[in-house]
């Protein structure tokens, strides 16, 4: 039997994201909860709803790109290697992913490229 999602379940998990994923950070490590990636972020900056762009995924399902952000302070020293968005209204981590490995220094600045997040079809 042949396995199917639509496109609107899809689209709800991400636009969880879209509407409530209100500040992208960058980290050191994969962060265990809200309050890990809270306390360790390196470099932080403000998300809305227009910073994500919901349409087909690039293989199957649906995806959200991320904006790309420059110019972001950098708050604390250290290796980025993970990024996070956090819904922090309501204490949430709702997506982590991997990045390649950037050092950070306190008072400068560093970009987010644009990137996206694929929930693909079932198989």
């Amino acid at each position: 039997m042949a396995k199917q999602v639509g496109d609107a379940v899809l689209d709800g998990a991400l636009n969880i994201i879209r509407n409530q994923g209100n500040l992208m950070v960058a980290l050191p490590s994969e962060p265990a909860s809200y309050a890990a990636a809270q306390s360790a972020k390196l470099a932080s900056v403000a998300m809305a709803p227009g910073d994500y762009a919901i349409a087909n995924g690039l293989t199957s399902g649906r995806r959200a790109t991320v904006a790309a952000k420059t110019g972001v302070a950098i708050t604390a020293s250290g290796t980025g290697n993970h990024i996070a968005i956090l819904d922090t209204t309501n204490s949430l981590l709702l997506y982590v992913t991997t990045c390649p490995s950037q050092a950070l220094t306190a008072g400068g600045t560093m970009s987010f490229g644009a990137w996206d997040i694929e929930i693909r079809d079932p198989s």
